[in-house]
């Protein structure tokens, strides 16, 4: 507040505040008072006088100054009741300490009280009258320079702007000063302030509160208003820096002061009117609450949820003003209620005011009552007489009101905090010591160390910074039929507690804007339900974003989530993206079809290699069974049995062991197979040469060699397998990146050198066989087994020819399928193409299976 006249006060203030000092010819110096003296609006004598500072009044008549003469003190308008029931909260303490045997007896306490008419100049200037003795006799004479201070202690301000221009003032004389009710977390800088205490907390712990009550509600987008002053910047700014921490954006931030012009509260309801924002955090003193209300009141703004400050959140004349409504379900900190017994009844009491001087208390009793004491004639008509004897009781008046008894409470234990630290310093048991000599900074070093309780069990003390222990009430403001406001506790918060059980609300039901009992949604965006993640809107504060559905494999179980969440290589993310659920495990089983079909497949060629061998073992003596080695022929059935059978360890869950059985039987089989197949293509061949004149091939390729042939062309594969399992063999896998959802079960090849070498090595002996039966094919003889060789022959390097590309275009389980498909492929090959004639011939042309029929030789043809 700088209008003309304060800015012009303020200079006066530091002239009248200057002792000149002279020198008379003893050379002692005098000091003479310069400008208008102090008056006190309430004193009284004592031993010990404690300073008061109070709005009796709450603004002042703005006149334009000439600046070519002196300016006029202040005149004071707009009577303040609350001043005065803080005053009379004072009084009421000191009267109980001079009535009290037990602290400070035989001492009396005085009181000197001064109106500061809500200005901080004044608020400096009564200040110094405090500290100097700046009366009107003093002011009228000379006296020493060198004084002792003439008030032990000051209560107030009330508020944190004229507070802190005291504490730098008086700071420097350390007079301390205990305010009730300035609550801005500046003042507990004790390098500045350092003489400042109050008895009420700090808006520091006040501000984080609010942005946790905000937060407990799920208000993420909210607006802020608050007083342009040191009370309503230094709060707003501590509550958006938690805010900020917790997640909370504000749409809009904005400031004024009573005072601005109304073009500037004009543009605050318009912001509020076009913002998206729900909910606002007002941090403001009741006064400039009071003011925008009225604004609000003309636009009708109703249906905003109000969340304010110790201020305003419990003071009955804002509920008052607020006929339109706008404030009901108001939710907020306040200080915790508090009883004094008495206090009520004296602060009702009149009489003290009555005998403080007949100017003040005319005006307050006039004031109240709406009255006029010796009316003229004139004015006779428009209001009645004050007799002065009107009844208080059964007034409805601000004045009569209690609902700021925790704010009484705290000038009550600032006096009794006074009385604490002088019992203390003299010493008082039944007596007190009168010779101490008292200085102002022995009474602060008491004062930060009192520690005690009130008779009303109230515990008093002050920490490092000079200020309270942190405990507020949560109040909720619910309309009653009768259109009063009742001021509700839902909750409490204690900072002295552990963070996570600061803030506690009552399960009480809570009324919210417009008497409603649903809670407010107040958000810039809808919150992301799981399975989603939030992303930000391009140059839009963070609590705007948009809901994006978390990608494939990625999950997110929580509302809100800022990111997606990869899930383990074993797990995939379900529909909804919401939970990882494990990964189907993919393998060739026995269950499903198709391993279900190959398996029947395998038993089928088993069986069917069982009945040949048994028609074969039945007829052995016959002339087809003995021709070309029947017992390689009894060795290629049982090979070709276990290249069926080794097609089943393919199928089922990949172990250990039966990734490394799987290639190996299959490899050593299959070259057990081809070895006797190329054992009985070499007889043939061998037969046609020894049937030459002059041949003896056959010595050299007789039973005994064809058995070694086969064993050592077996005993390379089983080599060249031992040293596949030896250096790296195969093992089972979890194939994490073929498919997305499933985990494909397979055998890794571990070297794939080592399976190549084996696949290979079956190739050479396939194409090896494939060639001398292709040249036997055509040798004379009625039953040449050559050409049945060779078509099995061709059927095998075709199969497994095919089976390269696609073993490795398949995936999964389907490599698998294609591998024991070719396995299979190629022994039905053998199976049908070698034995299947000759049972023909045993079981449906007997006649053919004759030695006869079997060395007849064909008519040679010419040449």
């Amino acid at each position: 507040m700088m209008s003309t006249q304060t800015s012009s006060e303020w200079v006066w203030t530091l002239l009248q505040m200057l002792l000149v000092a002279s020198f008379s010819q003893a050379q002692e110096p005098v000091c003479r008072h310069r400008g208008d003296a102090e008056n006190t609006h309430l004193s009284k004598g004592g031993d010990f006088i404690i300073g008061g500072i109070f709005s009796f009044h709450s603004s002042w008549k703005d006149r334009q100054e000439t600046y070519t003469q002196k300016p006029l003190p202040l005149e004071c308008e707009g009577l303040n009741f609350r001043g005065f029931q803080f005053s009379q909260a004072m009084i009421f303490a000191i009267e109980e300490i001079n009535n009290s045997t037990d602290l400070l007896p035989g001492i009396s306490l005085g009181y000197k009280m001064y109106d500061t008419c809500s200005s901080t100049a004044r608020s400096v200037r009564v200040a110094l009258a405090l500290a100097n003795g700046n009366e009107v006799e003093f002011a009228q004479s000379n006296t020493p320079c060198t004084r002792p201070a003439q008030v032990q202690a000051i209560i107030g301000e009330t508020s944190s702007s004229p507070c802190m221009a005291v504490a730098t003032l008086i700071g420097s004389f350390y007079i301390p000063e205990i305010s009730p009710f300035a609550t801005c977390a500046c003042l507990s800088d004790k390098t500045k302030y350092s003489s400042f205490l109050r008895t009420i907390p700090s808006d520091y712990y006040q501000s984080r509160a609010l942005a946790q009550l905000v937060k407990h509600f799920g208000w993420t987008w909210v607006g802020a208003i608050r007083s342009n002053d040191d009370y309503g910047n230094n709060g707003m700014a501590t509550f958006t820096e938690t805010a900020q921490e917790l997640g909370i954006c504000l749409e809009y931030s904005v400031s004024f002061i009573r005072t601005d012009p109304p073009n500037k509260i004009q543009t605050i309801t318009e912001k509020i009117k076009h913002s998206t924002s729900k909910v606002i955090v007002a941090f403001l003193s009741f006064l400039d609450l009071d003011v925008l209300m009225y604004q609000l009141s003309d636009h009708n703004l109703t249906g905003y949820q109000w969340v304010g400050v110790e201020g305003w959140i419990f003071d009955s004349q804002t509920a008052e003003i607020d006929q339109h409504h706008i404030l009901d379900g108001a939710i907020g900190l306040a200080i915790p209620k508090a009883h004094v017994s008495g206090m009520r009844e004296f602060i009702l009491d009149a009489k003290p005011l009555n005998l403080s001087g007949t100017e003040m208390f005319t005006e307050f009793w006039e004031t109240l009552f709406s009255c006029k004491f010796n009316q003229s004639n004139s004015s006779a008509e428009n209001q009645r007489e004050c007799t002065g004897h009107e009844d208080l009781s059964k007034l409805q008046h601000s004045f009569t009101d209690m609902s700021l008894m925790p704010i009484f409470n705290n000038v009550y234990k600032g006096v009794y905090a006074v009385a604490h630290a002088l019992h203390n310093i003299l010493g008082c048991n039944e007596t007190c010591n009168y010779k101490v000599q008292l200085d102002p900074f022995m009474i602060l070093q008491h004062l930060r160390k009192i520690h005690f309780k009130t008779k009303e069990g109230d515990e008093v003390y002050f920490n490092e910074n000079g200020d309270p222990p942190a405990k507020y009430e949560i109040i909720n403001w619910q309309p009653t039929e009768k259109g009063i406001v009742d001021f509700v506790t839902v909750g409490l918060y204690d900072a002295s507690l552990p963070a996570d059980k600061q803030l506690s609300l009552q399960n009480k039901s809570l009324i919210w804007t417009q008497n409603s009992k649903q809670i407010p949604v107040s958000v810039c965006s809808e919150k992301c339900s799981p399975g989603t993640c939030k992303v930000l809107q391009k140059g839009k504060p963070v609590c705007c974003y948009d809901c994006i559905r978390c990608a494939e494999g990625e999950m997110s179980n929580t509302t809100d989530s800022i990111s997606c969440v990869k899930c383990p290589p074993e797990f995939w993310s379900n529909e909804r993206r919401d939970v990882c659920v494990k990964k189907e495990s993919e393998f060739l089983s026995y269950e499903e079809i198709m391993g279900a079909l190959l398996t029947a497949a395998s038993l089928f060629g088993t069986c069917m290699t069982a009945v040949v061998a048994l028609i074969f073992f039945r007829h052995r003596k016959t002339p087809i069974v003995r021709a070309n080695n029947s017992e390689l022929s009894f060795l290629l059935l049982f090979s070709l049995t276990l290249c069926f059978l080794c097609s089943l360890t393919f199928i089922g869950r990949p172990s250990e062991w039966s990734c490394m059985l799987r290639h190996t039987a299959f490899g050593i089989t299959f070259v057990l197979c081809i070895s006797c197949v190329l054992g009985k293509t070499m007889v043939v061949l061998m037969a046609f040469r020894a049937s030459l004149p002059g041949s003896n091939v056959m010595k050299w390729f007789g039973p005994t060699q064809q058995r070694l042939s086969v064993l050592v062309f077996t005993l390379i594969q089983v080599v060249i397998c031992i040293l596949w399992l030896t250096i790296s063999p195969p093992f089972p896998f979890k194939n994490f990146k073929e498919t997305k959802d499933k985990i494909i079960l397979e055998c890794a090849l571990g070297s794939t050198l080592g399976f190549w070498a084996v696949l290979g090595y079956i190739g050479v002996l396939a194409t090896f066989c494939f060639i001398l039966a292709f040249l036997a094919r055509k040798l004379p003889d009625n039953f040449n087994e050559a050409k049945f060789i060779t078509f099995s022959m061709l059927i095998f390097c075709a199969v497994w020819i095919t089976f390269i590309p696609a073993y490795v275009s398949s995936p999964g389980k389907f490599s698998v399928a294609v591998e024991i498909f070719a396995i299979l492929a190629s022994s039905f090959g053998l199976l049908i193409c070698i034995f299947v004639p000759k049972c023909y011939i045993i079981l449906l042309r007997p006649e053919k299976n004759s030695k006869k029929n079997m060395m007849g030789k064909g008519t040679p043809k010419a040449h």
